[in-house]
């Protein structure tokens, strides 16, 4: 593809030396650049380069974000704030940017002279094209390719960059293949690997034991991070144990290579973890308060066949004593996968099975995919048509490409016409067989395109504004999620809330529901690289995700089913789902001892959920996710910082899953010296700063509460947030209660 000839192009070089005009911060080349630096009260930095006269306008990327003293000297600028604690320094040649802390350089733009800006070219007579297989790709103003570094100074743990099938901590890619952030329908994904997935948040987290500060990358076009650790992997142990040689400091370098767009970079400053979450918050938005049923248990499958098989897996949770919340519908439930409709002959009454759940307070889910089968007879594909709410294709005719329906074309969600349309057909009187009980799923929104570039659209496709899919290919399932969440409001009048889960996903999806780690497999290594997959979506905004119990692909054996659950009930988003080629497993088809030890499972998650609740009201208002890598909660604890088989729900439990098979025994390293820590089935007390072994048995679910707030010496405290569980009355009428516990513990007493 074209991004690897950027990078390449980038990599190789030659880089141009920049020279800063100090006074109007214009950067000088071949060519001029407008350097603007925006400081801002919440101790983050904004770094904005673009063209000083393009021959029209890069594209920079809307809707996802939402008092300065300046010094001169001959070499260099320097920018003040916070009483002068922090300072943004401008040298002059080479050109390169300082962010200082208390006289410290954190972060160093443009340290290895890596700046890359390729200007826009007027059309030549014959237009600059590339081709990939059987696809070209012709960009009429030439490549405009941008890029640049970023020193971490005293950093060598850095996170983030989701979506990835990898580990918590980002790897050296001196080794290998940098970083992708391109979204793509990639089933049954590899593991391990820095290709990128179904969403992309480009946010890059750093953190030392006095510092945690994070990199925000606003590019909507297909990128590559590249991430050199200094001394390498190679000159230090993985514990961090061999200190560096005399006179070394550790530093990561972040290489950051788009294809398009605007350098548009924001620095967060922290200090700690806490103020990070804060930070990226306020600018990308709060993680939205689900209902609460959205954290119950969710039974899905691609596809329960009628409307009397859903009726009868609906008894079946009953019969077998297992709570549930959800049950959820795949394409096979629309009238020959036309969205809005249902089949005629297997689904004839909606809204009756709808009210059947409900009397149960229970919901139903369907999906909604973002193509629309090429079909003239169809009366809401007319009407998309004729309102121009379709992308096209280079030549400005309707694109038409291949999904489930088959023939196809794709909503433009970028345009706001369209998702006020689109948002219109989730009313329950444009939407037949719909009733308030019913909630919704995008999925293949990438967008997934089958015999398409890598599966997905031609990046010179066109949408509204004029703007080439490359520029915002990242944002399209962003766009359809927001769509969906603003009709489900709409459909109640603006009381409800409504809950979405995407599979595609940006920086900002947090503000519209959930998200999961799409089309894995009932393996163990699956099991075993979700829990990081997971933390990456948490430390980066998306804190409402998690990942298909059981694996949808293939079928799992029973001790991985139950390990699965047992996992997968200890993380925010709480589904099961296969594929239409998988056996059946709702959870009493394994024996009783399977299905002993999933009611108990989930009955556990019931008993949890006001906790849960209590957590994602933290996470809507102070940005901090209820699932929390170690380090997090330990940020001075180092022996924290690379692992990632365990982790903190909230600042109370410690969870660490089964993930291999046949496990009779499993270690748990209880962070911090000064801490008291809790098994939960026994209560056996036991001090923090150590590695322990515990016995484990099937029905084993491996959580321990931290004792800090417990200890004997000392006080217990807690928080408890209470609302209807529903609406927005919370945020509109301050109809919520939020308690505060503190407890003497019992030895006080005595």
């Amino acid at each position: 593809m074209s991004a690897h000839v950027v990078a390449r192009r980038q990599i190789r070089g030659p880089n141009p030396q920049y020279r800063t005009l100090l006074d109007t911060m214009v950067l000088t080349e071949r060519g001029s650049l407008l350097l603007s630096v925006s400081p801002c009260k919440n101790n983050t930095v904004r770094i904005l380069i673009d063209e000083l006269q393009p021959i029209k306008a890069r594209y920079r990327v809307p809707d996802v974000s939402l008092s300065v003293f300046c010094c001169t000297s001959k070499d260099s600028v320097t920018l003040s704030w916070s009483s002068g604690r922090h300072q943004v320094r401008v040298w002059h040649f080479p050109f390169r940017l300082e962010i200082l802390c208390e006289d410290e350089v954190m972060v160093t733009f443009n340290s290895k002279g890596k700046l890359w800006f390729e200007t826009l070219q007027e059309p030549p007579s014959s237009l600059w094209k590339e081709t990939f297989k059987e696809f070209v790709d012709i960009k009429a103003n030439g490549p405009s390719s941008i890029g640049s570094d970023l020193c971490l100074h005293g950093f060598s743990h850095v996170y983030g960059l989701p979506e990835h099938a990898d580990d918590l901590q980002l790897r050296d890619t001196r080794d290998g293949e940098p970083y992708r952030l391109y979204n793509l329908d990639v089933f049954a994904y590899d593991v391990y690997s820095r290709f990128g997935l179904y969403g992309s948040v480009p946010l890059l987290v750093a953190h030392k034991p006095d510092r945690t500060l994070g990199l925000f990358w606003l590019n909507a076009s297909e990128t590559y991070v590249n991430v050199h650790y200094s001394p390498s992997e190679h000159q230090v142990t993985i514990d961090d144990q061999t200190p560096p040689a005399k006179g070394v400091q550790k530093q990561t370098d972040v290489h950051w290579l788009s294809e398009s767009g605007v350098i548009d970079c924001v620095v967060l400053l922290g200090p700690g973890p806490q103020q990070l979450f804060s930070q990226y918050a306020q600018l990308t938005g709060y993680q939205a308060l689900p209902p609460l049923f959205a954290l119950g248990y969710h039974q899905c499958r691609w596809n329960y066949n009628d409307e009397a098989d859903v009726k009868a897996v609906d008894a079946g949770f009953d019969q077998h004593d297992i709570p549930y919340d959800v049950i959820w519908l795949d394409i096979e439930h629309t009238d020959g996968k036309r969205y809005f409709t249902w089949d005629p002959e297997h689904f004839p009454e909606p809204a009756e099975l709808q009210h059947h759940l409900q009397r149960k307070k229970r919901k139903l889910v369907v999906i909604s995919d973002p193509h629309f089968k090429f079909d003239p007879g169809w009366l809401l594909y007319n009407e998309a048509r004729e309102g121009g709410h379709f992308v096209r294709d280079r030549e400005g005719q309707i694109y038409l490409g291949s999904c489930w329906p088959g023939a196809c074309s794709y909503l433009d969600f970028s345009n706001p016409d369209t998702r006020a349309w689109y948002s219109g057909c989730f009313s329950l009187e444009e939407y037949k067989g719909s009733t308030p009980s019913l909630f919704l799923w995008n999925d293949m929104n990438e967008p997934s395109v089958f015999g398409g570039p890598e599966q997905t659209m031609p990046k010179d496709a066109v949408h509204h504004g004029g703007w080439e899919h490359r520029e915002l290919h990242n944002l399209y399932g962003f766009y359809q999620h927001m769509a969906t969440a603003e009709g489900l409001i709409a459909r109640s009048g603006g009381s409800e809330r409504p809950f979405v889960l995407t599979r595609s996903f940006f920086a900002g999806s947090q503000r519209y529901g959930a998200v999961w780690t799409g089309d894995n497999v009932a393996t163990w290594e699956y099991l075993e690289i979700s829990i990081p997959m997971i933390l990456s979506l948490s430390i980066t905004g998306i804190a409402f995700c998690g990942a298909d119990v059981g694996g949808f692909f293939r079928d799992p054996e029973p001790e991985l089913l139950v390990r699965w659950y047992q996992a997968a009930a200890l993380q925010p988003f709480f589904r099961s789902h296969c594929a239409i080629w998988s056996k059946r497993r709702e959870p009493w088809l394994f024996g009783e001892e399977v299905t002993a030890a999933i009611r108990t499972v989930i009955k556990q998650r019931y008993c949890l959920l006001p906790f849960w609740y209590t957590l994602f009201h933290q996470a809507h208002t102070s940005g901090l996710p209820p699932l929390r890598p170690l380090w997090v909660e330990f940020p001075r604890d180092e022996s924290t910082f690379s692992v990632d088989n365990q982790y903190m729900i909230g600042g109370a439990l410690l969870a660490c899953p089964v993930i291999k098979p046949g496990v009779e025994e499993i270690k748990v390293l209880l962070p911090g010296s000064d801490e008291v820590w809790y098994d939960v089935h026994s209560a056996e007390s036991y001090k923090g700063g150590r590695t322990l072994s515990l016995p484990v048995t099937l029905d084993t679910v491996s959580y321990i509460p931290d004792g800090g707030p417990f200890s004997l010496q000392g006080l217990a405290d807690g928080e408890l947030y209470l609302d209807d569980g529903h609406s927005f009355s919370y945020r509109d009428r301050k109809a919520f209660c939020l308690r505060r516990f503190n407890m003497l513990s019992v030895l006080d007493h005595m």
